[in-house]
């Protein structure tokens, strides 16, 4: 019997941050049992290394890739508890959930730090930064989120990162929702390491968070680490001696996003992802405002990744009955994260296209017509 055949088949589709819809060909590709010291494996995580160091828009001469095992919060927290020096001090800048997750790493691992936290709904001022720089000559590193996925906005990371440069300062990025689909020249931007993981924009399974980083910092951090299983230098050597991982790596989630970076190349790279990604969000967005949502952002400083939606003051919208109901239809969207509005949010990532979203944007339709719900497209109550 074919899979096609049977019942239930087929998966939700994930309108969410991560995990995302996958490929068959990408699931297919974890069907397979292989070892961290096979020579097959040892050569498919070379390969993994470097496609990602050419997704960063770098070379291999200048930066590497390191694999972390755990999720990207794990490899957010092996890059500033390994790089950033015993006496160092940090400067963090927050516009959100994501961004006050950087600040609370560096505390738990007692690391000095100033923070620069503007509203979720503002972008931060590359000069407030600069400012930051020349008030407090102490501050070694800066560390900011590029997608913050609490409401879906890009940070100025290329402007930070050239005042970084500018004062001779490490800078890290935290690119978990926009690597492999926000076009980003890594080495141009001034910055010297950059995170994500495995299961967001390249569209592969969760189990692995990964840091693209450029060797003449990497090569200043030696004693650093402030844990044994995140040292990102001491993992660095072990693959680079070795080309295996010190601790079992998680191979079925590297299989399959080895397969996943094949596919990505086979799409146009990073900026034809960026494209589907973007008529995602702009179909999505269109239809949702007809439908009387209000997006969170202003289109100014919305990026393509995600979206948040303003909940509703209908009285018959209960976000657990509108979650469910689209889950039974087969979409899965995620709950809100701003803390100053209650919204919900819309991914466009993952494999995911144009079709899918006119077909959630059909169920959304159908699940307000069933809770009785009408509202008011913001247009229409602009011209009352």
């Amino acid at each position: 019997m074919s899979p096609e055949t049977i019942p239930g088949w087929k998966d939700r589709i994930l309108f969410t941050p991560g995990p995302l819809t996958t490929s068959r060909t990408v699931k297919q590709a974890m069907l397979r049992d292989v070892g961290s010291r096979d020579t097959e494996f040892i050569n498919i995580v070379a390969d993994i290394r470097r496609r990602l160091v050419e997704c960063a828009g770098a070379t291999t001469q200048d930066y590497t890739t390191i694999p972390i095992q755990g999720s990207g919060t794990f490899g957010v927290e092996g890059v500033i508890s390994s790089v950033v020096p015993p006496d160092g001090k940090l400067l963090l800048v927050a516009n959100g959930a994501y961004g006050k997750r950087l600040v609370q790493i560096a505390r738990v691992h007692r690391i000095a730090h100033n923070v620069i936290e503007v509203p979720e709904n503002q972008s931060p001022d590359p000069s407030s930064v600069e400012s930051a720089l020349l008030e407090d000559p102490s501050i070694t590193t800066l560390a900011m989120v590029h997608c913050e996925t609490t409401t879906g906005m890009i940070n100025p990371v290329e402007a930070v990162g050239s005042i970084s440069q500018k004062h001779g300062k490490r800078m890290i990025v935290d690119a978990m929702s926009s690597f492999g689909a926000v076009p980003l020249n890594v080495p141009a931007a001034g910055i010297d390491y950059i995170v994500s993981s495995a299961n967001k924009c390249i569209e592969g399974v969760p189990g692995f968070s990964f840091a693209v980083c450029r060797k003449s910092s990497l090569e200043e951090t030696p004693g650093w680490a402030r844990t044994l299983s995140l040292d990102l230098y001491a993992q660095w050597q072990g693959l680079e001696k070795t080309g295996q991982f010190r601790f079992t790596p998680a191979t079925h989630s590297m299989l399959a996003f080895h397969q996943a970076l094949l596919e990505l190349e086979m799409e146009g790279g990073v900026p034809a992802r960026a494209e589907r990604y973007r008529r995602n969000h702009a179909v999505l967005l269109m239809g949702m405002i007809q439908l009387g949502f209000k997006p969170y952002l202003p289109p100014h400083q919305q990026g393509h990744i995600i979206t948040s939606f303003r909940s509703p003051s209908h009285p018959r919208y209960d976000f657990e009955i509108f979650y469910r109901s689209l889950q039974d239809r087969g979409y899965v969207i995620y709950p809100g994260k701003v803390s100053d509005a209650d919204c919900f949010r819309i991914g466009h990532i993952g494999r995911i296209f144009e079709s899918d979203t006119r077909d959630l944007l059909a169920a959304i339709r159908d699940v307000m017509a069933e809770m009785k719900m009408t509202l008011v497209p913001p247009a229409s109550e602009n011209n009352d």
